[in-house]
């Protein structure tokens, strides 16, 4: 299935693919999607995060574990789209080249782009970037692994 930006009301949303649930759900939308090559996503913070208050009081700051948890998020959507993996749990097995490069603030959305780069029957790898208008906030590189329920 290879589907653009424009005809976002044709693709799934999220949380149908996914099997994290509020607040543990760091996507609100998919914006493009080819089945396990290549998914955008975004997610566009409020300021009403749990997380926010305490990170930090005086100047709320998108935690980056949670920049790159709402990468592989976003990944796993592409992946879950696929007929064979529908249904499974995928899990994040690792990460490297990991680099934030700018602060995500309330009101802030994330613009996310996750491309696979290796996919086998269980596990594979992908190469993510974070970004907010046009501005690369974080890049890595995922590895993960796709787990029967």
């Amino acid at each position: 299935m290879v589907t653009e930006a424009n005809a976002s009301d044709e693709l799934p949303e999220p949380a149908s693919l996914l099997p994290h649930r509020p607040p543990f759900l760091f996507v609100d939308r998919l914006t493009e999607m080819v089945e396990g090559t290549r998914v955008r996503g975004e997610w566009t913070l409020s300021g009403d995060e749990w997380f926010f208050p305490g990170h930090f009081p005086e100047r709320p700051t998108l935690p980056g574990v949670l920049m790159l948890e709402s990468l592989a998020q976003v990944g796993a959507c592409g992946i879950l789209a696929e007929p064979r993996f529908s249904g499974k749990i995928p899990l994040l097995a690792g990460s490297s080249k990991v680099r934030f490069r700018r602060q995500v603030v309330p009101g802030d959305t994330l613009e996310l782009v996750v491309e696979t780069v290796r996919l086998g029957s269980r596990a594979g790898k992908a190469q993510g970037r974070a970004s907010v208008d046009g501005e690369v906030a974080c890049e890595a590189e995922i590895t993960f692994v796709i787990a029967d329920p």
